[in-house]
């Protein structure tokens, strides 16, 4: 397609989009299609004064050769009715003035509050009815969102296409980042876990000194003290930041952030030294299994070709609608409502029985019985989205802790770690009859998800809705399903455990699971959970390093380098990408230590409750880890 103004094209001289009917974009199609349902041409000036087609026709020359600038090529001025059915000029012109290469009416006030239009505060439309000037208010709102829209699209599609080598470059910084703390990890955990809870409290206090100084430097500058409210939404999001309730709020978040982090730790300073044992000797496996480490790139492969299958079913889907016109008209006719095809309207009996009546765009659909139960096939879409999904999460969490326990449980080691753990454990999930119970497990995880996807549905649809009983239950339920999908995940990671270690089936080694944590649910919520939180700070810390150090780079704050930053629209848009991608690849390595963590900590339950310590019925676990957990027991319950 061609745009209005592009050079070298016929349009160059033609820099303005003009609407035919303005009022059609007030019509709620625009917020739902991103353009007004109006003929459009692009014009070299927009319209200055008050003419419609009648008076056009019947008058001077001058005033047809201006009002066929806003015609389609090739109008002939013969019949102002069938001109107006094959929508080849607007009914009228209103003075209009250019805002971002549309013409938009051009509106103003009198005293009073009284809007017009070029001097005028009526006018008539198409059907000859009296329009106040008022009614282009909500037209040129809804024009505006289009463009305002479009452009903001435009220019992040722009950024990332001047910007992706550099996110590229920051999502590798950000891996290298991430081995490096895995490697340091292995060989000085402990140093590493207080580096990281030190480097998060300082990461975070710069984060509020640097919003601090943007907050004070803006002190008494003009406009800085307008308010969010006050400034609305904005296509440009580099004005927010010239403001300072933006800084202060960002200060806000980032104190509250750091105050969290800080009395969490001082509460879990006992415990803290408990979970680097832990991590400890977590990090012994991984050393042993360093093949581990790679496993999340097979769980990324599968789980991009599952979201590439179920995107491509829904749009395939999705566009097996077909667009559905109705007859429309505002005075009695039989055939109001009836399917039309916009086509061959104007030559159909329609037409010459219902003079005003008009074939409109109505939705998207059909008639068929496939098309009335689309929305179901679209819902079980999603739920073998999710299904799939959880499998192969289920998958990659069997064989990370069949390796792990392969570990543990050996009594000499190294020496009798199986060779290829990962790949031995990878083979019996797949072979010894596993998938059944991970494709159960992954089932009922799935029935709730979809279940939270259709409350979600249902709310989005009873939005309108006055009854506040109704929206409370939804509410409610949507709360418990949120804290059932979160203990199925809880119990099914560790019902895989149990799989991957004695090879039972679901049912059964979600069951054990449940009363081995039961019995234990002191060492649960100590240990287990503030190891979580540490690996968790290891996360925030790469997020945190890599998203600075992307920010003074895209906002052309390293003098050294400044050069080589890009000119962007919104510096905002790598900037998000980059700390995302850092997130998810930072979660990628961190989750095998925590399915690490979760494994060695499920088999020291287990193996308690099956040895002793005695030569008879020796322990598996190293005697530093045995006295640090049972220490911890005993200060617990103390």
């Amino acid at each position: 397609g061609q745009f209005c103004g592009q050079a070298g094209t016929a349009l160059e001289k033609k820099p303005f989009l003009f609407y035919f009917n303005i009022l059609k974009c007030a019509s709620p199609l625009v917020l739902l299609e991103f353009q007004c349902p109006t003929p459009q041409i692009c014009v070299e000036k927009c319209p200055n004064r008050h003419l419609n087609l009648v008076k056009a026709k019947l008058g001077s020359n001058e005033d047809r050769e201006y009002y066929s600038r806003f015609c389609k090529e090739g109008t002939n001025f013969t019949s102002p009715p069938e001109i107006l059915r094959d929508a080849l000029c607007p009914a009228m012109l209103l003075p209009s003035k250019a805002f971002t290469r549309r013409c938009l009416p051009a509106l103003g006030k009198l005293s009073g509050g009284v809007v017009v239009v070029g001097n005028e505060t009526s006018f008539f439309d198409d059907d000859n009815n009296r329009v106040n000037a008022t009614d282009l208010l909500e037209a040129s709102k809804k024009s505006n969102i289009v463009v305002e829209a479009r452009q903001v699209a435009m220019r992040i599609f722009e950024d990332y296409t001047q910007s992706w080598h550099w996110i590229l470059l920051g999502l590798v910084i950000a891996m290298v980042v991430s081995l490096i703390f895995i490697v340091l990890l292995r060989f000085l955990a402990a140093v590493m876990v207080w580096v990281i809870i030190i480097l998060v409290i300082l990461v975070i206090g710069y984060g509020i000194f640097h919003c601090y100084m943007e907050y004070a430097a803006l002190k008494g500058e003009p406009g800085a003290d307008v308010t969010i409210r006050d400034l609305g939404l904005q296509t440009d999001f580099s004005v927010y930041l010239q403001i300072r309730q933006t800084w202060l709020a960002f200060m806000i978040i980032l104190a509250i952030v750091e105050f969290i982090v800080i009395l969490l730790l001082i509460f879990l300073r006992k415990r803290i030294l408990i979970a680097i044992a832990l991590i400890k000797e977590a990090s012994r496996a991984v050393g042993h299994i360093m093949s581990a480490m790679f496993y999340p790139l097979l769980t990324f492969a599968l789980l991009a070709v599952v979201i590439a299958y179920w995107a491509v079913t829904a749009v395939f889907l999705s566009t097996s609608n077909e667009q559905i016109y109705k007859v429309y008209n505002k005075s009695d006719c039989p055939f109001t409502m009836d399917t039309c095809d916009p086509k061959t309207f104007n030559t159909s009996n329609v037409s010459a029985q219902c003079p005003d009546a008009e074939c409109l765009f109505a939705f998207y659909g059909g008639e068929t019985l496939y098309h009335r139960y689309l929305i179901l096939l679209q819902f079980y879409n999603v739920f073998l989205f999710f299904w799939c999904a959880n499998f192969v999460t289920a998958l990659g969490q069997v064989t990370l802790s069949g390796a792990f326990a392969s570990y543990y449980w050996a009594f000499k080691k190294p020496d009798d770690i199986p060779a290829y753990s990962i790949f031995s454990s990878l083979g019996r999930a797949l072979r010894l009859y596993h998938t059944g119970s991970l494709a159960f497990g992954s089932l009922i995880l799935s029935l709730v998800q979809v279940i939270r996807v259709l409350l979600e549905y249902l709310d989005h649809k009873l939005k309108g809705a006055q009854n506040k009983f109704a929206k409370f239950l939804l509410s409610c339920m949507k709360c418990c399903f949120w804290c059932l999908e979160k203990c199925i995940k809880f119990l099914n990671r560790n019902a895989y455990i149990m799989i991957a270690i004695y090879g039972k089936n679901f049912c059964a080694s979600a069951r054990d699971a449940f009363f081995l944590l039961m019995r234990n649910i002191i060492r649960v919520a100590v240990l287990d959970k503030v190891t979580d939180f540490l690996l968790f700070l290891g996360k925030l810390l790469i997020v945190g390093i890599v998203g600075i150090f992307s920010f003074f780079f895209f906002s052309g704050r390293i003098k050294a380098v400044e050069d080589a930053a890009p000119s962007l629209n919104y510096y905002w848009v790598p900037i998000l990408t980059v700390v995302v991608g850092s997130y998810l690849i930072a979660h990628g390595f961190f989750s095998v230590y925590a399915m690490c963590v979760d494994t060695l900590f499920l088999c020291f339950c287990e193996d308690l409750e099956r040895n002793d310590g005695s030569s008879e019925r020796p322990y598996f676990m190293s005697l530093e880890l045995h006295e640090i957990l049972s220490k911890s027991r005993k200060e617990v319950e103390s």
